[in-house]
């Protein structure tokens, strides 16, 4: 479970404060993939961070009961100097998992080849959501966080062997998904929510949250 309870959250601009959360408080329970919408500039990437506890709520709590994942395509937890040999099995200590395993896994996702011995650095920005989305699937989660979808590779074999590795996890796991475009969340949301001035209103269906939102922007 993961859940805000009474959470607010927001930047002073220069000029003005911006609201990201306003007194908001909702749950998401295992097995409940929640889709939220939210139009650029909203907060969508702050809510994620909150979520994942790498940033702090101005006010209120926000309750971890499981296993919450870094958010994909985060890259703060890897060190771009180091080898993506060395992150993984860096990465793998920290949640106390086998290093040979991650570093297996990583490797044979991923598909980087002799560069996977390389540092984080030398890569393009595709190999480098590669590494990550894969370090992700490699750790055990219960509920993963993603922002504004799934990476977009020209990999057709990583997006293959990930989408399969990513459908079979949602069976068993829990997805959070923040976008602004409500296409992004059909294929993984089971329940949805509009992030709208500050206030996460929540619906049952997706379908209902797109009224809200078509009708908003």
């Amino acid at each position: 479970m993961l859940e805000f309870d009474n959470v607010t959250k927001s930047f002073w601009t220069g000029k003005s404060r911006k609201v990201i959360l306003d007194r908001a408080s909702f749950r998401v329970d295992l097995g409940n993939s929640l889709g939220i919408l939210a139009p650029n500039g909203t907060g969508k990437t702050t809510l994620i961070n909150m979520m994942a506890g790498l940033e702090k709520p101005d006010e209120g709590r926000i309750t971890r009961s499981c296993r919450v994942s870094f958010p994909l395509g985060f890259m703060g937890g890897v060190v771009s100097k180091h080898t993506a040999v060395e992150n993984s099995r860096y990465i793998a200590r920290l949640y106390d998992l086998d290093p040979d395993y991650v570093e297996a896994f990583c490797r044979w996702l991923a598909g980087l080849g002799d560069y996977f011995d390389m540092p984080l650095g030398t890569y393009s920005q595709g190999m480098r959501s590669r590494f990550t989305f894969a370090l992700m699937l490699a750790l055990d989660f219960d509920i993963y966080l993603v922002d504004e979808g799934m990476p977009q590779t020209t990999d057709a074999e990583f997006n293959r062997k990930a989408s399969a590795i990513l459908r079979d996890r949602l069976e068993k796991t829990t997805m959070i998904i923040v976008s602004h475009q409500p296409q992004v969340l059909e294929r993984f949301a089971r329940q949805a929510a509009v992030l709208h001035n500050g206030r996460l209103i929540m619906f049952d269906t997706l379908e209902e949250a797109k009224q809200l939102y078509d009708y908003e922007a």
